[in-house]
């Protein structure tokens, strides 16, 4: 019998295990997607305590502790820390076979040296230990990250970000480069008139100009993308549930932006119509940048109304969508590859079933130009575990080249998340081990399927973004 969380976690076979001890244990990361404070990163936080880090913003972690049925106050309400921490130790024994149990002793002995496993008879204990440490200088924010052997950080910033807290990082000089991708998605958002018209006075203040126009509004997003750019930004994101690839005409979307800026009724036509032009304008920008556009897809989010209301959006009341694919997505990348104008792309599904839809529809459109120019993207959310890694892995094999992948990212807003990526190195490792084992990969190839694992840890984002 193997035991939980040894040096051979998730590792099946010999071969595994030197693919990963050889070629993967060691390798830095990049996090080419994640949602860290760059407030913290430039203040160099200390956090008090083990809460502070770890469950503060931690939806996932709320929505399991909902579903073992710890009342609202010891997730988002006003327990104290330790009270908070308490039923999450308590709740995490019933969180096996979730990703959540492998994630939470994976994190706790990656950054504490923690073996125990978490419940109710250890959480004192554990809590006590762990805050001990994040109060020493070891365990700030920046220490954080060189601990982990961090190179690169790539948050999500709104356009209408100042992005102060970024320069500050850059002026002090800080090794771990953190730098901010553009997500436009409020920039898009015409169907809430009120809130499209406080967003565009917003952006307008940091652009540094009255946006009363829908060319102005263009104006204002491009000298936003181009600090971005000069910031260090090579990235933007887009949050969508489905993309959208309506026909429009230049003069329509003048009517319609008009028309949101005096609060008249759209119709559904019409704001699909605006969506699409918006991100054909912000992808073109993507292209004229060398910049690499990634589309996180299928989110069906907000469904509680009643905590809408109360809590806002991101507090654990999300699931998968069902929405149409393939046909908007194939317009839309050949719209812009027709114009020669489709940037280097990362497509994410939420939705398994269309795992082997993204492994398809990137190959329509890499054209030679980058290797993996247009890329599946790692499981992401709901599929951030082991069985929809090595089912996004298996897709992406199958149908293209795992060799060019650009691998894990956190996607988290916690900085304890990065064990994530010693997670999916070791699932890789575990793949391609076993495949040698049972015959299926010729063994005589391990030092190339070595550089294999190399590139897939970290030289292939590190190429493919160019930071």
């Amino acid at each position: 019998m193997k035991k939980f969380l040894d040096e051979n976690f998730v590792l099946e076979t010999a071969t595994a295990q030197k693919l990963y001890r050889e070629h993967a244990k060691d390798m830095p990361i990049i996090d080419y997607h994640c949602h860290l404070s760059p407030e913290d990163i430039a203040n160099d936080r200390q956090f008090k305590n083990l809460y502070e880090i770890w469950l503060e913003g931690d939806h996932y972690k709320w929505r399991a502790m909902r579903t073992n049925g710890v009342d609202e106050s010891f997730c988002t309400g006003d327990k104290s820390p330790y009270e908070k921490f308490e039923k999450w130790a308590e709740t995490v024994p019933y969180t096996m076979r979730n990703p959540l149990y492998h994630w939470t002793h994976m994190e706790l002995k990656a950054y504490f040296g923690v073996e125990k496993l978490l419940n109710k008879d250890t959480a004192k204990e554990i809590y006590e230990h762990c805050s001990a440490l994040l109060n020493t200088p070891e365990y700030s924010v920046r220490n954080l990250l060189r601990k982990m052997k961090v190179k690169v950080v790539c948050t999500t910033d709104d356009p209408a970000d100042t992005l102060e807290f970024h320069q500050k990082i850059k002026d002090d000089g800080f090794e771990v480069k953190v730098l901010p991708t553009f997500r436009a998605d409020k920039a898009m958002a015409i169907e809430d008139a009120n809130a499209f018209i406080a967003y565009i006075e917003k952006l307008g203040e940091t652009a540094g100009m009255k946006i009363s126009s829908y060319k102005d509004l263009k104006n204002a997003l491009r000298k936003r993308h181009d600090f971005f750019h000069e910031m260090g930004g090579r990235l933007s994101d887009h949050g969508l549930e489905h993309v959208y690839a309506s026909k429009y005409n230049n003069n329509e979307i003048k009517t319609i932006f008009n028309k949101a800026l005096i609060k008249a009724e759209l119709k559904p036509k019409e704001i699909t119509k605006f969506k699409s032009a918006m991100l054909v304008f912000l992808a073109e920008m993507d292209h004229e940048k060398g910049w690499t556009q990634q589309f996180h897809l299928g989110a069906l989010r907000n469904n509680s109304s009643r905590m809408m209301r109360e809590l806002g959006p991101d507090t654990g009341f999300d699931s998968i969508g069902d929405f149409e694919m393939a046909k908007p997505l194939s317009k839309f990348l050949d719209r812009l590859d027709n114009k020669d104008k489709l940037a280097k792309t990362i497509l994410y599904n939420l939705n398994p079933r269309d795992n082997y839809l993204m492994g398809t529809m990137t190959g329509n459109f890499n054209d030679g130009s980058t290797p993996g120019k247009i890329q599946f993207g790692t499981g992401w959310w709901f599929l951030d575990q082991k069985e929809a890694m090595e089912w996004q892995m298996n897709a992406l094999s199958n149908l293209g080249l795992l060799s060019r992948f650009v691998g894990m990212l956190t996607d988290s807003r916690s900085f304890m998340s990065f064990p994530r990526h010693d997670y999916f190195r070791r699932i890789l490792c575990n793949l391609l081990g076993n495949d040698i084992e049972n015959g299926l990969l010729p063994e005589e190839e391990m030092k190339w399927i070595g550089k294999i694992v190399e590139d897939v840890c970290y030289n292939n984002a590190n190429e493919f973004f160019g930071f």
